[in-house]
C-alpha cells in the first residue's frame, strides 16, 4: 500500500479537494480581491495548487456589502474575462455568503450554489437571533444551509453541542482550510480538530480574501502539511464539480 505520508510520497497539491466552495475573489465587491488584476493573480495561483473549479462566494451583508445577484454575476464576468484572456482553464463559479442578521431572508431570488445550497455565516461574537428557525425557514425553500466555519465562533468555543443539533436538522458545516493550521489561533483550531473527529464537517473552503491567506495556505499546500492534515477526510467538495455560475 503507497504511504501518502512517507516524505518521497507527499501529496503536493490539492487536487484531492478539487474545488474550492468558498473564497472571496471576484473583483470589488467585498473585503477580498480589489480589482481584476488581484482576482486573476488568486485564480492562477489556486489553479496551481490544483484546484479544477471556484465557487466564489462574495459576502451579502446589507451594512458593508449590499450585494445582489446581478452585482455578483458582473463582477464573475469581469473575472472570467481576464481569464478567458489569459488562456485559464480552470471552471469560475459563484454563489454568495449570507450573514444571518436582521435583514436576511428579505429577498426571496437567493445566490445559491447549484440550486441547493447557501453558504451562510454569523457574527463571530454572538450567535445570531433564532438561528434554529432561520435554518429550518432556508430548508422550507428547498435550499440546504451550509454554515460557512462554525470553529471560528466563539461561543462554540466549549459548548459544541448547537453545532451537532444543527446538523442533525440539515444544516451541513464547512471547514475553512486555514483553521486547521492554526492561522485563526489555538481555540479554532482545536474546535476545528474536535468537529473533524466526530466527522461533523461536509465541506472545505479556502476562504481566501488576500495575499497573507494565499501564502499560508501554498505553503501548507506544497510542503504536504494540508494533505497529512485533511487529505483522508471525506469533504464532499467533489460533488459541486458540475457548478458553473449562479442559480
Amino acid at each position: 500500500m503507497l504511504n501518502f505520508f512517507n516524505k518521497k510520497n507527499k501529496v503536493t497539491d490539492i487536487s484531492w479537494l478539487s474545488v474550492d466552495m468558498h473564497s472571496h475573489i471576484l473583483p470589488a465587491i467585498d473585503d477580498g480581491a480589489q480589482d481584476v488584476a488581484s482576482g486573476l493573480q488568486f485564480v492562477k495561483a489556486l489553479e496551481n495548487l490544483g484546484f479544477n473549479k471556484l465557487i466564489c462566494t462574495p459576502h451579502i451583508y446589507k451594512d458593508l456589502y449590499p450585494n445582489t445577484k446581478e452585482t455578483i454575476a458582473t463582477a464573475q464576468q469581469q473575472l472570467q474575462k481576464a481569464m478567458d484572456k489569459d488562456g485559464v482553464q480552470l471552471t469560475l463559479g459563484a454563489a454568495a455568503e449570507y450573514m444571518l442578521d436582521q435583514d436576511f431572508g428579505k429577498d426571496d431570488d437567493l445566490c445559491t450554489i447549484e440550486g441547493k445550497y447557501l453558504l451562510v455565516e454569523m457574527s463571530y461574537l454572538n450567535e445570531s437571533p433564532n438561528i434554529s428557525q432561520t435554518l429550518f425557514d432556508i430548508q422550507i425553500k428547498g435550499v440546504q444551509p451550509i454554515l460557512a466555519h462554525p470553529e471560528r465562533y466563539t461561543f462554540y468555543f466549549k459548548d459544541k453541542s448547537r453545532l451537532k443539533r444543527f446538523k442533525e436538522k440539515g444544516c451541513l458545516l464547512q471547514l475553512n482550510l486555514l483553521s486547521i493550521l492554526g492561522y485563526y489561533g489555538k481555540e479554532v483550531k482545536l474546535l476545528a480538530e474536535a468537529l473533524l473527529k466526530e466527522n461533523l464537517y461536509d465541506f472545505a473552503g479556502t476562504d481566501l480574501h488576500h495575499e497573507k491567506h494565499l501564502a499560508t495556505l501554498t505553503e501548507a499546500v506544497q510542503s504536504g502539511r494540508l494533505f497529512e492534515l485533511l487529505g483522508q477526510f471525506q469533504f464532499k467538495n467533489k460533488q459541486l464539480m458540475a457548478v458553473k455560475s449562479l442559480a
